[in-house]
């Protein structure tokens, strides 16, 4: 299976360079790396993009993640393996990425709530960040149909 082109992040030189500056804001965050890759996960599990589950998969288990966890995160309210705080953000996660599924305001006040009892500022501004970069990307890679197993650098 070969990608319909090169990945348009890498055809537009000026890309390369937003994205890995707003990559270095994100990672200033101060979110857990586990907690934005099962973001990231979940986002692209949503979206069917399978480079990306690849992605996340790899750097979740780069990261110490058990396989359980892993493979729980597209089940996570049926799985006991994730703590509040992880809910919260697969939960937000879902409702930045379904956004065609609604019938009401994307993020309620309760979610909204529910989220920032169990991250400050910044770390969430790194997750709403790390699952809007997440989407881009699904959006990118299902269009030209990148396959999993890509290497990105």
């Amino acid at each position: 299976m070969q990608a319909r082109m090169t990945n348009p992040a890498y055809v537009l030189s000026g890309a390369m360079k937003g994205i890995g500056t707003l990559f270095q804001a994100i990672g200033e965050g101060g979110l857990a790396q586990d907690v934005a890759e099962m973001a990231g996960l979940r986002a692209s599990q949503i979206n069917g993009c399978g480079a990306c589950v690849h992605g996340h998969v790899a750097n979740l288990r780069k990261a110490g993640v058990s396989e359980e966890r892993i493979a729980a995160v597209a089940a996570w309210r049926h799985a006991p393996f994730f703590s509040d705080a992880e809910r919260a953000a697969l939960k937000l996660t879902e409702a930045m990425t379904r956004l065609s599924d609604l019938s009401g305001e994307s993020v309620p006040d309760a979610l909204w709530d529910e989220v920032a009892d169990h991250f400050d500022e910044k770390e969430l501004s790194a997750l709403i960040l790390t699952v809007s970069v997440t989407n881009m990307f699904n959006r990118i890679n299902t269009t030209i149909q990148e396959p999993a197993g890509t290497n990105w650098g």
